[in-house]
C-alpha cells in the first residue's frame, strides 16, 4: 500500500488538520481579546488622564501625573508628537514605543503620553504563550492521531495479513466492535470458500483417477487391434481410438496437476522452446489435408519452473484450436524470451469472447470452450493453466484477419537447459 493511500496516515493528517483549524480559531479569538484589552487598558487610561488634566491645566494648577505619564499642551508638545491625528496613536521615538492621545480644545492642541506602558511586554508574552500552545497542540494532535490510527489500522492490517496468508482462525474474532463483525464474516466466508475449493479439487482428482483405468484398458485394446489388424480398414479405426484415448489420458494428467496446490519453486526448469517445437510437429497432421501452412519461427531458448505437461497443454491447445478452425492461410507459432505467440488466419473469436479476454477480470469460467477432445478443452483450460503457472494470456486481432494469442510466462529466464533434460523432453 502506498503511503498516500494509507488509512493510518489519513487519520493522523485529519487530527493535525483539526488541530490547525482549532488553533487558528483560538488565534482569532485571542487577537480580538488582546485588542479589546488594549483599548480598555491603554486607550481608556489615556482618555481618563486627559479628562483629569485638562481642567487643572486650564485653571492654572499643576498637573502632576504618575511616573510614565506626561501631559503637554501647545508649544510644550515635543516636535516628534506634533501633527498626530486625533485619538490614540502608537508612536516610536528614539526606539521607544509610546501610546499618544492627541486632541484639541478651545485652549489649543494637547497630547497625553504614556512613556512606560508594559502592555507591549504583556502582549508579547501572551502571543508567545499562544505560539507555544499552538505547537504543543499540534504535537498532541499528531501523537493522538498516531495512537488512534494504530489502534484502528494495526488490527485491520493483522486481519488482512492473516487473510492473505490463509491463516485460520483469523485474529479479532473475539472483539465486540465492527472489526470483530468483519473478522467473523471473513472467517465464515473463508471457511466456506476453502471447503468449496477442497471439494472441487478432490472431485477433480477422484474423477481423474477413476478415468485412468478405463483409458488404459482402451489404449491397450486399441494397441492389440492395431497389432492384429489384417487390413487398413481395421487398423485406421483402431489408430483413431488409440489417439483419442491417448489425448484423453493427457487431459486427465492435466486435470490432476491442476487439482494440486502449485509449488512451482520446487520443480525443475523445463525448456519451453523444446515443448513448443514438439507441439507444432504433433499437430501438423491437422493441416495436411487443408490449404493451411503451419509455420514455426524459432526464438531464444528459455526455461520456467513448471510441470512440462501443463506447458505442453497450454501451448498445444492454442495450436490445435488454430489448426482446427483455420480453413486456409497460415498458422504460425513464434517464440520470444518469456513468451509464445500463436497466430492464425481463421475466423477469429466472437466479439463477446474478445471483450472478456481483453478485460482485466477475465477468468476461466467466463470463456466458453471451443475445443474438442484431448487437451483441446478451449480457452477456459488455457486460462486455468496460465493462472496455475502465474502466466498471462493476451489476445488481439491479427492484422488482416484472424487471431493472435500470446502467453507471457512469469519468471522465465534464458539459462541454458541441460542436455539430459532437453533429451528427456524431446523424447517424451
Amino acid at each position: 500500500m502506498q503511503a498516500r493511500e494509507s488509512l493510518q496516515r489519513r487519520i493522523v493528517v485529519a487530527f493535525i488538520s483539526f488541530g490547525i483549524v482549532l488553533s487558528l480559531f483560538f488565534a482569532v479569538l485571542a487577537a480580538v481579546a488582546v485588542e479589546g484589552i488594549e483599548m480598555h487598558l491603554v486607550d481608556n487610561r489615556l482618555t481618563e488622564v486627559a479628562k483629569w488634566a485638562l481642567p487643572r491645566q486650564a485653571a492654572g494648577l499643576a498637573v502632576d501625573l504618575p511616573a510614565g505619564l506626561r501631559f503637554h499642551r501647545g508649544g510644550a508638545i515635543p516636535l516628534s508628537l506634533r501633527g498626530l491625528p486625533a485619538g490614540v496613536s502608537d508612536v516610536e521615538v528614539d526606539g521607544v514605543g509610546l501610546h499618544v492621545l492627541s486632541g484639541s480644545d478651545a485652549a489649543g492642541a494637547y497630547v497625553v503620553v504614556d512613556h512606560e506602558s508594559d502592555y507591549e511586554k504583556v502582549e508579547l508574552v501572551v502571543y508567545s504563550m499562544f505560539a507555544a500552545f499552538f505547537m504543543g497542540f499540534l504535537l498532541l494532535a499528531a501523537g493522538l492521531g498516531g495512537f488512534v490510527a494504530r489502534r484502528i489500522v494495526n488490527p485491520i492490517s493483522e486481519l488482512a495479513d492473516a487473510v492473505g496468508r490463509g491463516g485460520s482462525p483469523l485474529p479479532g474474532l473475539e472483539r465486540k466492535d465492527e472489526l470483530g463483525i468483519l473478522a467473523r464474516a471473513l472467517e465464515a466466508h473463508t471457511t466456506e470458500l476453502r471447503a468449496f475449493l477442497d471439494r472441487e479439487r478432490f472431485f477433480t482428482g477422484d474423477v481423474s483417477h477413476e478415468l485412468r483405468s478405463p483409458l488404459t484398458v482402451i489404449m491397450g485394446a486399441a494397441e492389440i487391434l492395431m497389432t492384429n489388424a489384417a487390413d487398413e480398414a481395421t487398423r485406421a479405426p483402431a489408430e483413431r481410438i488409440y489417439r483419442a484415448a491417448h489425448e484423453a489420458a493427457e487431459c486427465v494428467t492435466v486435470l490432476l496437476l491442476l487439482a494440486r496446490s502449485p509449488e512451482l519453486t520446487r520443480l525443475p526448469p523445463v525448456d519451453v522452446k523444446a515443448i513448443a517445437a514438439r507441439e507444432v510437429e504433433r499437430y501438423r497432421l491437422l493441416v495436411d489435408a487443408k490449404p493451411v501452412e503451419l509455420a514455426y519461427e524459432d526464438g531464444p531458448a528459455f526455461a520456467i519452473q513448471a510441470p512440462a505437461e501443463l506447458c505442453a497443454a497450454a501451448i498445444g491447445n492454442l495450436i490445435r484450436n488454430a489448426c482446427q478452425y483455420t480453413e486456409q492461410g497460415v498458422v504460425s507459432v513464434a517464440l520470444g524470451l518469456g513468451r509464445v505467440v500463436v497466430e492464425d488466419t481463421g475466423p477469429g473469436l466472437p466479439a463477446a469472447v474478445r471483450e472478456t479476454l481483453a478485460g482485466h477480470g477475465a477468468t476461466a469460467h467466463a470463456i466458453p470452450s471451443r475445443g474438442s477432445a484431448g487437451t483441446g478443452l478451449g480457452l477456459s483450460l488455457v486460462l486455468r493453466i496460465c493462472e496455475y503457472l502465474g502466466a498471462s494470456l493476451a489476445y488481439e486481432d491479427r492484422p488482416g484477419g484472424g487471431s493472435r494469442f500470446t502467453i507471457h510466462f512469469a519468471g522465465a529466464h534464458a539459462a541454458p537447459i541441460s542436455r539430459d533434460l532437453n533429451a528427456s523432453l524431446t523424447g517424451r
